[in-house]
């Protein structure tokens, strides 16, 4: 003979069981590490001070243009 199974418990686990896998998907599809994230912050950073660094005029030195209510 077999065993007797509840088949509320065995549909809830295996709906459990088909969540888990489809996040488990979506996390290496769409997903990133934080040392990725971390990365690319840092990369951002170090571009944006090197084009701080080597601009040919400093920013004050731009005349304010029509409609800009910041100057």
């Amino acid at each position: 003979m077999s065993d007797v199974v509840n088949l509320r418990q065995f549909k809830k686990r295996k709906a459990r069981e088909e969540k888990e896998k489809a996040a488990a998907e979506n996390r290496i599809r769409h997903g990133r590490t934080g040392a990725e994230k971390k990365f690319e912050r840092e990369q951002a950073r170090k571009a944006g001070e090197f084009l701080e660094r080597n601009r040919l005029e400093p920013a004050a030195a731009y005349p304010a243009k029509a409609g800009d209510e910041d100057a």
